[in-house]
């Protein structure tokens, strides 16, 4: 199979619902295929995480974090970690996926580590920020002159 390949079928399934439990979840298998290609393919593999590892369901962002991005950050880091921030600032579910990996390889070096952490503190308080200001009836991008 190749990565192509396997990008497709998953593509074909996703995004699905989760498998009953105690059963295998085709999705899950599907992404640990496309997981094989980490070390060959980077660039196919960000692509597919880029596409799924802001969607709305938890269960596809964990499957996304744990099987495609922390490897993909344990080979690539370099390479990938701007990529991985601008998807973190665009949205709060990209910083959720991210916040499901662990750190291995490369992304646990202390200075990609912090980096890492830095960059989900910021994405939190950023969160913090906006939430805090819809509650008291603010516009979160502050205010504009009417006039």
């Amino acid at each position: 199979m190749t990565v192509n390949e396997a990008i497709r079928r998953a593509n074909s399934i996703l995004p699905g619902r989760p498998a009953p439990d105690g059963q295998k979840d085709p999705r899950w298998q599907a992404i640990i295929a496309v997981g094989e290609f980490i070390r060959t393919e980077p660039e196919a593999v960000w692509a597919f995480v880029e596409r799924w590892g802001k969607h709305a369901n938890d269960d596809l962002r964990a499957a996304i974090a744990t099987c495609l991005l922390e490897h993909l950050l344990e080979y690539h880091f370099d390479l990938l970690f701007p990529r991985v921030e601008r998807q973190v600032s665009r949205g709060k579910r990209f910083a959720d996926t991210l916040s499901r990996c662990a750190k291995f390889g490369q992304a646990k070096t202390p200075r990609n580590a912090a980096r890492v952490d830095w960059l989900l503190k910021e994405q939190h308080k950023l969160t913090t920020r906006s939430a805090e200001g819809r509650s008291r009836g603010q516009d979160a991008v502050g205010p504009t002159n009417s006039g």
